[in-house]
């Protein structure tokens, strides 16, 4: 198994965040980033907003209008992983940019490259279309970044193909089909398939999004096969919570992650939409 997800006992499953930088505000991000690190939190999935995207519920879409209405752009997020990326031990930092918002404007190649020279660990690209997926690839595989694909558990057979064979940083598996917070539910034995149909494809990390918001999701989607969760909305909502009640964003965080961590086998959490992952974050660029 790659860097991502590394260095994991068999029983301890990786854990991604999602989040839009800039909410919490980007002043906060080196000391967040410096905890999760030292929280173990494997990877930072870290959004360049944008707004109204189709594939997110209202959670990470208010979210991302708000590091918007405070004018977070690519230009200061990648400055701030510039800043952040050499204080972290062990926590990898994967940006999401949407292709028609960010990427497009800039050119596929001189974004990529941007995204490479400031430090970042991996690459997804939002809305990635067709007709821009052989330069995507073309402009990965030359700046040697590694890239994050997506595919839907229930994904035709050659979706998931392609989403084995594209992924050089790990597959992001989403659970079901439906927005981020949305009203889907996880079905055990889809998931457990898409797992097992991966595996048989490629050597990197399974990571499953969607109705992960504690640890009893999480041991259950790495029984079904997952090399780790990603979780989205739980963790956006938590930073909405912790700004409306005038709390910080970082302490609210961290208690999220210890719960994810350590929440009692037993505990009643089954997967569900609307309180998982992004986390579960619909993040498509192959729109499977």
């Amino acid at each position: 198994m790659n860097g991502f997800f590394a260095d994991r006992p068999s029983n301890a499953p990786g854990l991604a965040l999602f989040l839009n930088a800039g909410d919490p505000p980007l002043q906060d991000l080196p000391r967040l980033a410096e905890s999760l690190d030292a929280l173990g939190v494997d990877c930072l999935e870290l959004a360049v907003p944008f707004p109204d995207s189709a594939t997110d519920g209202p959670v990470i879409r208010r979210s991302a209008h708000r590091a918007l209405a405070d004018g977070v752009g690519l230009d200061q997020v990648l400055a701030a992983v510039e800043r952040i990326r050499p204080r972290l031990r062990r926590m990898r930092i994967v940006l999401l940019a949407d292709w028609s918002h960010t990427v497009r404007p800039l050119g596929t190649g001189a974004f990529v490259r941007r995204v490479r020279d400031r430090g970042a660990d991996g690459l997804l690209v939002h809305g990635l279309p067709p007709r821009g997926r052989e330069a995507y690839l073309s402009a990965v595989r030359e700046t040697g970044l590694p890239s994050v694909t997506t595919c839907y558990a229930g994904s035709d057979p050659a979706v998931v193909a392609r989403a084995a064979a594209e992924a050089t940083a790990f597959v992001y598996l989403v659970a079901y089909y439906g927005r981020s917070g949305g009203a889907g539910r996880v079905d055990p034995r889809s998931v457990a398939a898409a797992t097992a149909e991966l595996r048989k494809r490629t050597d990197v990390p399974i990571a499953v999004g969607f109705g992960v918001s504690g640890a009893a999701d999480t041991e259950l989607m790495h029984r079904l096969g997952a090399d780790a969760v990603v979780v989205g909305s739980a963790a956006v909502e938590s930073v909405e919570r912790s700004l409306a009640e005038r709390r910080d964003s970082v302490h609210a965080l961290e208690a999220l992650v210890r719960r994810l961590r350590s929440e009692p086998a037993g505990t009643p959490s089954p997967a569900r939409a609307g309180t998982g992952s992004p986390q579960g974050k619909d993040h498509k660029n192959d729109h499977p």
